[in-house]
């Protein structure tokens, strides 16, 4: 039998190994986006050349989105499983200035942003910068 993991990663077109479950796993436990260097922080001996490719591999196949929340390090967050990463599925991020984490704030869409002609739109990163309810005023 499939674990839940393997139905997700085959969900995406992404082939199930130990490291992508693992990885997997740890992402889908934050309740914030996490940095490459974070993550490398939980597995001791893994690569850190096969943790950004399995991240990098997440983000192309869409199980995943990457942060620039202007920190200098780029964070990645799980996509809800419906999220194709259009325009219409970008949703605000919100980084707190006190503890450096950054959150999806997944029920606040981007605004629609009305380009000039001739002009196509690829990406929004949307960042409110503040204090989290885990930090003090």
């Amino acid at each position: 039998m499939k674990s839940d993991s393997e139905k997700q990663l085959e969900t995406r077109n992404i082939k199930p190994t130990a490291m992508r479950e693992l990885v997997l796993k740890v992402l889908s436990e934050q309740t914030a986006a996490i940095s490459l260097a974070d993550l490398e922080q939980k597995f001791e001996k893994a690569d850190k050349v096969t943790l950004y490719r399995t991240l990098k591999t997440f983000e192309e196949n869409k199980l995943i989105h990457s942060i620039d929340d202007g920190t200098g390090s780029v964070k990645y967050a799980l996509c809800k499983e419906t999220c194709q990463c259009h325009p219409e599925d970008l949703h605000v991020h919100f980084l707190c200035t006190k503890c450096k984490q950054t959150y999806c704030l997944t029920d606040i869409p981007v605004p629609s942003i009305n380009l000039p002609t001739h002009f196509t739109l690829e990406n929004i990163n949307m960042v409110v910068k503040g204090v989290c309810s885990n930090c003090p005023k």
